[in-house]
């Protein structure tokens, strides 16, 4: 799995300025002593932390970022549609009968 800066920072895609600010201090309160309470090294994930604020609060290195991201999601969606294209799926939705989507929900419930 492929993480974003986003991801790092635990903020949606687009969020406001000052909540990048805010989940930056937040992560850095997480991660203040370098280390889990297991004992785990946190440096590297902590420099990942850096990065992703660094990156994220700069409105160019922002923009620049995310239309890194969108022109990889464009090129992923076009490689499932070639996949499915080839797999004889026609480009068609796939999709759950109303009835079945209900029935699959009240069994989790259940």
């Amino acid at each position: 799995m492929t993480y974003t800066y986003y991801d790092y920072l635990d903020l949606p895609f687009g969020a406001a300025p000052a909540r990048i600010e805010a989940a930056f201090m937040s992560q850095l309160e997480r991660f203040a002593y370098g280390s889990s309470d297991t004992g785990q090294d946190m440096s590297g994930l902590l420099a990942m932390v850096h990065s992703a604020y660094k990156v994220l609060s700069d409105p160019d290195a922002r923009n620049r970022y995310d239309a890194t991201l969108a022109r990889e999601a464009a090129m992923a969606d076009a490689e499932l549609k070639a996949t499915l294209d080839q797999h004889g799926t026609g480009g068609q939705r796939l999709q759950l009968a109303p009835d079945s989507l209900r029935d699959a929900l009240a069994a989790m419930a259940a």
